[in-house]
């Protein structure tokens, strides 16, 4: 399901109210990876059980694909994972605002729909408001990681990234994008891209110990 939801329509656009990592995961204090635009969890239903030190938390705006994930996770019995439907940029923010310091250790962004024409720029999931909302969360050393197999897509997201000033690429990363994937589990998209012999474009961030000025950062992405 590769349909695009509208996320600036009003249904899509009312705050929900998310749960605390206390009421979500089995240890809550264990570090948090989250996965913006799940979609329908086959990621995280890897992951999950091959990085049990961790908890992850998906989050996708396709309420059927949430509920699917979410059956095949009580399926598993997994207590380190979860999956919540949501507008991230509109329900996300507060949420990552009233985490614990240091909880979030990993953000991923994979694949996410492409709104290729200018008017529906607004309507991507990396927005500034969410990116900054990621940066306040992340400590020193947090990754922020985002793949797309569309050029037109990931290339804003790498320009709203670098222009925030928050973020810097390893230096042992290849330019302009990543060979690899530094994460154990690709996404069914992913596999898909590949097996096509279609390349993938890959950035891996690390969140900076404070902020580098940049003064076009609030233009970026406009």
């Amino acid at each position: 399901m590769r349909q695009h939801v509208n996320p600036l329509s009003r249904v899509h656009q009312q705050p929900l109210e998310l749960p605390a990592p206390a009421d979500l995961f089995e240890r809550p204090q264990q570090p948090l990876h989250l996965d913006i635009g799940s979609a329908r969890g086959r990621f995280l239903l890897a992951m999950a059980p091959l990085q049990p030190e961790w908890n992850f938390l998906g989050v996708e705006i396709r309420r059927p694909l949430v509920e699917a994930a979410e059956r095949d996770r009580l399926a598993l019995a997994s207590g380190n994972l979860r999956f919540l439907f949501c507008n991230a940029n509109v329900s996300l923010l507060g949420w990552l605002g009233a985490l614990p310091a240091g909880r979030l250790q990993r953000v991923t962004i994979q694949f996410p729909d492409p709104w290729f024409k200018n008017r529906h720029h607004k309507r991507r999931v990396l927005q500034s408001d969410l990116l900054e909302a990621l940066a306040a969360a992340l400590p020193a050393g947090g990754e922020l990681f985002l793949q797309s197999d569309v050029t037109a897509v990931i290339e804003p997201m790498v320009a709203l990234s670098e222009a925030s000033g928050w973020f810097l690429r390893p230096p042992e990363d290849g330019r302009p994008w990543r060979a690899d994937n530094p994460l154990p589990v690709a996404t069914e998209r992913e596999r898909i891209v590949l097996a096509q012999g279609l390349p993938v474009y890959r950035v891996l961030y690390r969140r900076r110990a404070e902020a580098a000025h940049n003064p076009s950062a609030s233009h970026a992405g406009h």
